[in-house]
């Protein structure tokens, strides 16, 4: 069975940990993903992860397809002004897109519609085409500007998934706390996932 792509967006938001852990569980379940990075996401994941990533598309969609031991064609990168590609039309783009993390600029700027780069582009035709949009946001605390935006765009259908990590599951590590997040993620995106267990699905001592 062929499966559909996702697009995956990485902004410069604090966190580009856990596009970087989404993005190696999308490859792992076989998904083709169509990845935009911005200039700023690239800036935060060396900064955060002491990652330097090739700046041409080509050799990035290479350097990562061998980190996370994808299939050859899986993983395709598009530059942000990369208007020709298939994210950047509503007869191509996939049906489902991530934006993680995703600033508050990145998400004022789908709240208005405003299509600077193809991040904001990409975002928009998922929502013109009704397709499932997923944000999120890693701020604190939040502004009256960013709760109005958020409350627009889920008005919308767009989905506002903070990267808020629980921690009933007892987290030893700092990957158990992302994956608390991814694992929310994949659900949404009906991905099967082994990350974290859902709620109520192990036994306890109460």
């Amino acid at each position: 069975m062929t499966h559909a792509p996702i697009t995956l967006a990485i902004t410069g938001a604090s966190g580009g940990v856990y596009g970087l852990r989404l993005l190696e569980c999308l490859l792992g379940a076989g998904r083709p993903v169509y990845l935009l990075i911005s200039e700023a996401g690239r800036l935060v994941l060396k900064m955060e992860a002491d990652l330097a990533l090739p700046g041409r598309p080509t050799d990035l969609a290479a350097a990562l397809t061998e980190r996370f031991a994808a299939s050859p064609g899986q993983l395709t990168v598009f530059g942000p002004k990369a208007w020709t590609a298939p994210v950047a039309s509503g007869s191509g783009a996939p049906r489902q897109m991530v934006v993680c993390p995703c600033t508050t600029g990145t998400l004022g700027r789908i709240a208005a519609g405003s299509s600077e780069a193809l991040i904001e582009r990409a975002a928009d035709v998922v929502i013109k085409e009704r397709g499932q949009l997923i944000l999120v946001p890693r701020e604190t605390p939040l502004s009256e500007i960013h709760l109005e935006n958020m409350l627009r765009l889920t008005r919308m259908g767009v989905v506002m998934l903070p990267a808020n990590p629980g921690f009933y599951h007892r987290p030893n590590d700092l990957a158990g706390v992302v994956d608390f997040v991814i694992a929310r993620i994949l659900d949404r995106l009906g991905i099967e996932q082994a990350l974290i267990p859902p709620w109520g699905a192990e036994p306890t001592d109460d």
